[in-house]
């Protein structure tokens, strides 16, 4: 009775948070504009995505905002854990406060200090400050992604390299990288996802005709949202699973399947 019972909640809980997400995949196909009725199949939605050039290009930049941020944010990230594994004492509780900032601050707090920022700076919005946005707010994500597999990184390895005569940055490349490398891809994705996603810091940093898919999308829902929209988010939210799935085989323990 009791394993019916925690299945039976195990359930509700999984139903509750992908149950709009099912809804949205199955109405990307409805042959009407309306989400409330269901009027046949139909793929006309995923053809107009494809037709739709201001969906299309907000997507672009989505997609190219989030690859290079993405990109930047996992060095920066991935050299700043690094450094923060090394530090002693009060400096690496100060340096890990400092980084939690960012991941616990209010979006909307984040994206008007950012805009209030750009404006003292004289700095025109658009492409590049919503850029530096995303790379500011993903990289303590990869930090915090990458220090714990420091932390089960046995510190022997680079010591014991570069006693036998190794450089540093020899000592960084063959040692320390491979072994955090599966840290590394996890806050690789994960900032990804959440640049591709964000829409307040974009919404306040962005301008000069330059627009994301949240910023779109915001846009439609005054006016009634595409129902193009919804076969993309199928789109993307196959593609997301995807990548979870190569991040969860990359970072498999080999025993475990023994």
């Amino acid at each position: 009775m009791v394993k019916k019972l925690k299945r039976f909640y195990l359930f509700l809980v999984f139903a509750f948070l992908y149950a709009p997400i099912v809804f949205l995949m199955v109405f990307s196909f409805n042959d009407s504009r309306l989400k409330s009725s269901w009027n046949g199949f139909t793929l006309k939605w995923y053809q107009e995505l494809f037709q739709n050039s201001e969906i299309l290009s907000s997507f672009y930049n989505s997609l190219l905002v989030a690859v290079l941020a993405t990109i930047v944010a996992t060095i920066l990230g991935t050299l700043a854990a690094i450094g923060i594994y090394y530090m002693k004492n009060w400096k690496k509780n100060i340096a890990l406060n400092v980084n939690y900032i960012p991941v616990l601050n209010p979006d909307i707090v984040t994206a008007i200090s950012l805009m209030i920022l750009y404006k003292v700076l004289s700095m025109e919005t658009g492409f590049l400050t919503v850029l530096i946005s995303h790379i500011m707010f993903t990289t303590p994500y990869v930090v915090l992604a990458v220090l714990p597999k420091l932390k089960q990184m046995s510190k022997s390895l680079p010591e014991a390299a570069m006693d036998l005569g190794a450089t540093p940055m020899y000592t960084l490349r063959k040692i320390i990288l491979p072994e955090i490398s599966s840290g590394i891809f996890s806050g690789a994705i994960l900032a990804f996802t959440l640049s591709l996603d964000d829409f307040v810091v974009s919404y306040f940093t962005t301008g000069n005709g330059f627009t994301t898919l949240s910023v779109t999308i915001f846009g439609m829902a005054k006016k009634g949202i595409n129902p193009a929209i919804n076969a993309l988010s199928t789109l993307m939210f196959l593609g997301i699973l995807i990548l979870l799935l190569i991040v969860y085989r990359t970072s498999k323990d080999p025993d475990e399947e023994i």
